[in-house]
């Protein structure tokens, strides 16, 4: 038996099928390929919604709808940023959706997606000492996220680099936070709850923690000059290389390629075009160093090495990278959830105890 349940199938799904193999993703019968710089993050969450809620609008509603619960959201929780903005800021983000409503209602889903970009935008404006913006619920979401976060974006581009990256990560298979958002929604516990499951275990470094160390690697590796002496040198230290390697993909993560696309439909801006050609560099000899030094693994660039640069390229901070990803992946775990509760039953595996045996009395 496998302790991190490798192989063993704990649900049917129709949302999302990752092939390891092929490095291929599938979002409900779309290609990653399909949708991600193509679609917005509005229709990717119609599309997870589908035949969750009877009431979902579409279109321009649906947009409408999500702008409408990112005021709601912002108008309850506005008062206690402050407080929140004195601790971390992944754990404040969590600590504001902890405030929502904990029903299994569309309005609550819509609440729930709102919520970390709102809360993510405002925290970082309150912790630097900067007076929120309330949102706009007439335009699209992640135009809104960087526009709360006062970014500039007078041509749109780097909102359409926000929504691809959204669209990317929005669903992937039985990850361990889809899992556990899935758990806690088997026992008929709201939206809410199933959601803070999914943002806890998102936090681990071993999941969606992981992007914001590649921006410290590639400024070390920039700094020191020799990337190949440091890549190999951590390599044989037994430390891991951050943005490569993948517990289900053989082969290159696909949403690699998808946000690489969505960093190069952003070459011509000077900062961004620098910062990519040298991070290719680093991922091409990343990949040699990983080939050399571990020739029986196959260890191939996964999301988070272009996580890291696409995000870095919007205007978004490290310390928020696993925020945003909570913004992108939040409709999935949604999804999910209603799954769980319409279709499953109460998750109750059972475990093999190996610890001392108790002898019978004499």
């Amino acid at each position: 038996m496998s302790n991190g349940l490798d192989d063993v199938v704990a649900a049917e799904t129709v949302l999302s099928d990752v092939d390891g193999n092929a490095g291929r993703l599938i979002i409900r019968g779309k290609a990653l390929s399909e949708i991600s710089g193509r679609w917005s993050y509005e229709d990717v969450v119609a599309l997870l919604f589908y035949g969750f809620f009877d009431d979902l609008p579409h279109g321009e509603k649906l947009t409408r709808a999500i702008g409408a619960a990112r005021s709601q959201v912002f108008e309850g929780l506005a008062s206690s940023v402050e407080t929140l903005a004195a601790i971390p800021l992944y754990d404040g983000v969590r600590a504001g959706v902890a405030m929502l409503p904990d029903g299994h209602g569309l309005d609550d889903a819509l609440r729930l997606v709102a919520a970390p970009a709102v809360l993510t935008a405002a925290l970082l404006r309150s912790r630097n000492g900067n007076p929120l913006i309330k949102p706009d619920p007439s335009i699209g979401h992640a135009e809104d996220m960087l526009r709360m976060a006062g970014r500039e974006d007078a041509e749109g581009r780097l909102s359409q680099g926000l929504d691809a990256y959204l669209v990317t990560v929005c669903d992937h298979g039985l990850n361990a936070s889809t899992f556990a958002a899935r758990v806690v929604s088997s026992t008929h516990a709201g939206l809410t709850a199933a959601v803070l499951a999914g943002m806890s275990a998102l936090k681990g470094p071993l999941h969606g923690g992981a992007p914001g160390p590649i921006i410290e690697m590639l400024d070390e590796i920039a700094q020191e000059g020799n990337a190949r002496q440091l890549l190999q040198t951590k390599v044989r230290s037994g430390a891991r290389l951050m943005g490569f390697g993948h517990r289900i993909y053989k082969t290159r993560d696909p949403r690699a390629d998808a946000l690489k696309a969505a960093l190069e439909r952003l070459h011509d801006l000077p900062a961004v075009k620098e910062r990519l050609a040298f991070a290719e560099l680093v991922e091409k000899e990343a990949l040699s160093v990983l080939r050399s030094e571990k020739p029986h693994r196959s260890l191939d660039t996964n999301v988070e090495f272009f996580t890291a640069l696409l995000l870095e390229a919007v205007g978004f901070p490290p310390e928020a990278f696993t925020c945003i990803f909570a913004a992108g992946r939040i409709a999935g775990w949604i999804a999910h959830a209603r799954e769980q509760y319409q279709n499953g039953r109460l998750i109750r595996p059972q475990s093999r105890y190996v610890g001392p045996v108790v002898s019978a009395a004499a």
